[in-house]
């Protein structure tokens, strides 16, 4: 499983997130909404939380790869 996520491109996460971190673009992302919510304790319906994940993955995969390629050596 960690080799899967060692073998990602970085190009192709940083491509992700940037899609899924500014979606959908002329309002408000996602991400940032969700994460108020659950800033204000808020974030309670399941849609919500999918979406907090589902906006969240690439920079958790990022963070990951991050780990096992500079801390884990």
């Amino acid at each position: 499983m960690l080799n899967a996520i060692g073998n990602i491109p970085w190009s192709y996460l940083i491509i992700a997130a940037v899609l899924l971190g500014t979606a959908p673009l002329g309002h408000t992302p996602h991400l940032i909404e969700k994460i108020g919510l659950l800033y204000e304790g808020n974030l309670k319906r399941p849609i919500d939380i999918f979406d907090l994940f589902l906006h969240a993955s690439p920079f958790i995969l990022m963070a990951v790869k991050a780990y096992l390629q500079f801390v884990r050596t």
